[in-house]
């Protein structure tokens, strides 16, 4: 069975979207509904803008789920049998199983990305990967540190990225090399995401989503935030909301659909994090790249 994901924040990169759309013409209509749409010519920024430019929260989201939709519907027969994202992707990955359309799914997104954005400015904050301790050694760090530190995204046996503010986070990940962690690094990005700091965004969020139509999708879609596969637009809406401030199961998300009966999966979008870090959890399934 083919599962398909779809990467989040932090795979963007300059240039991205370009040959797609030069060479489809689908492609090119997305990229250019979403430009209309927007008030603001995205991908000037997806193809022209500098590293630093593409990474601010607003663009990086918004050209991070554009490119995803675009893979998708610039591939044959695309009908997936169940889908997940990585944080953002999540977005992506409701529109690709038709749970949203693409217009809602991209208004979503937009008011997502300013919240956040603006949580962030209200509250400076940061994400770091911690390679090689435990992640229940990790979590005892987080809660011994006197500030907003916590763990934030499962991302594969080994790899745990905490959350929280700059200080909070540099503390923690000083005792975690301390207490043997292989690795510590630091991620570029605008503020501490999946952490009690973004809650000001979340409560924005949920008026958003609370008057957006979901649809029961063509398929199960795996959630952030307890990795199960979910159908009902109730379920989905609530879990999308708490998503923000939960940390993302992707470890779970992962081995439950492969326990589900994955074989396959087929990522959507910028990079290839997301091939990476399925080949971390299990070498044996099959893993392709469309983006």
């Amino acid at each position: 069975m083919k599962a398909y994901l779809f990467p989040g924040q932090g795979t963007q990169f300059p240039g991205m979207g370009k040959a797609l759309y030069n060479t489809h013409p689908i492609a090119k209509a997305v990229f250019e509904a979403a430009n209309d749409w927007l008030g603001l010519r995205i991908t000037d920024i997806m193809f022209s803008g500098t590293p630093t430019e593409l990474q601010a929260t607003h663009k990086a989201q918004l050209a991070v789920f554009l490119y995803g939709i675009a893979a998708a519907r610039t591939t044959p027969n695309f009908l997936p049998q169940m889908v997940a994202g990585h944080s953002l992707g999540e977005y992506t990955a409701l529109v690709a199983s038709q749970v949203l359309t693409f217009e809602d799914g991209l208004r979503l997104v937009d008011t997502r990305a300013r919240a956040m954005e603006a949580a962030c400015t209200s509250r400076s904050g940061t994400m770091a990967a911690i390679l090689g301790l435990d992640p229940s050694r990790i979590a005892e760090i987080c809660a011994a540190v006197d500030d907003v530190v916590v763990p934030a995204n499962d991302n594969c046996p080994g790899q745990m990225v905490i959350s929280g503010t700059t200080e909070a986070v540099q503390a923690a990940a000083k005792v975690a090399k301390a207490a043997g962690a292989k690795k510590v690094i630091f991620l570029q990005v605008g503020g501490g995401f999946h952490s009690p700091l973004m809650v000001p965004a979340s409560q924005e969020l949920a008026q958003s989503i609370a008057s957006t139509s979901f649809r029961a999708g063509i398929c199960p879609i795996y959630q952030n935030v307890n990795g199960q596969p979910v159908t009902d637009p109730t379920i989905l809406k609530a879990q999308l909301i708490q998503q923000l401030t939960a940390p993302v199961l992707w470890t779970q998300t992962l081995r439950n659909m492969m326990h589900d009966g994955a074989t396959h999966f087929m990522t959507y979008g910028p990079g290839h994090v997301l091939e990476g870090l399925v080949r971390k959890i299990d070498t044996s399934v099959r893993v392709s790249s469309m983006g």
